[in-house]
């Protein structure tokens, strides 16, 4: 185990976040309304009494966004955590299926699954995780016999003080970034270089996102909205529920509004 010098790690995070920032606005500028829209549940937006195209594009826009950018982040604290491993107990990415990471310490022989948060995934999640837990176990012990092989499933950020689940072991948050570390204070550490730059970038992304919104809002106004301004909710519905597919550019008044 080698001593972590913080330096690199704030290098490491200053050179490599941009591709978090370039990502995000990759995937906003490639966006299409019908893609998102058909995603997206209209019932509810017909529930909460949401009466304007803009407010609709907004809500749909911003649910999407959130959901691509805890993926997009997930990835570069994942490449995060192998590059202090790397430095530290000469960690590698796994070939194993469901593993991100192993490495070596203490005699044992460490297995690891990297989740943005606690709140990753469902009971079936969890059931698939375990059994590449123990697939990969089978394969190590075959490779290493009387290794000691330990499964861990690690949160980037969260809190859950019964870290032992019997079959594997859920660090999260400080537990995780010391555990590949040695370093206790690294989990608050690495938040001041994750803003470097993020001014600029975020103003930059701010002025596309605005962009969207009013390309959005033109398309939605002409697609699914009545001459009159009201949103024509039959079509809306349909668009994102019928049988058949149809064109949403096939004419206005189709359909009864309330």
């Amino acid at each position: 185990m080698r001593q972590l010098d913080i330096n690199e790690v704030a290098q490491y995070v200053q050179a490599n976040i941009g591709t978090f920032h370039a990502k995000r606005l990759e995937r906003l500028s490639g966006l299409e309304l019908r893609e998102v829209l058909k995603r997206k549940n209209p019932y509810l937006f017909k529930a909460k009494s949401i009466l304007t195209a803009q407010d609709i594009v907004k809500v749909l826009l911003d649910a999407h966004l959130s959901s691509q950018e805890e993926t997009i982040f997930g990835g570069f604290l994942e490449r995060l955590a192998l590059f202090v491993c790397e430095r530290v107990h000469s960690g590698n990415k796994s070939a194993a299926e469901g593993i991100d990471l192993e490495f070596e310490s203490n005699n044992n022989k460490y297995i690891v699954t990297i989740k943005s948060g606690p709140n990753w995934g469902n009971s079936q999640q969890i059931t698939a995780m375990k059994r590449e837990f123990n697939k990969a176990k089978r394969i190590l012990r075959t490779n290493a016999p009387g290794r000691k092989i330990v499964a861990i499933c690690a949160c980037c950020y969260g809190r859950d003080n019964k870290p032992d689940k019997g079959e594997y072991l859920n660090l999260c948050g400080q537990r995780f970034w010391e555990f590949i570390s040695g370093n206790e204070n690294l989990y608050t550490e690495i938040i001041e270089p994750l803003g470097h730059r993020a001014r600029e970038r975020n103003e930059q992304f701010s002025e596309a996102y605005a962009q969207i919104i009013n390309k959005f809002t033109i398309e939605f106004g002409k697609d699914f909205c009545e001459e009159d301004g009201k949103i024509n909710w039959e079509k809306l519905v349909k668009f994102s529920s019928s049988k058949e597919p149809s064109d949403v550019r096939s004419g206005r008044g189709k359909g009864r509004t309330t």
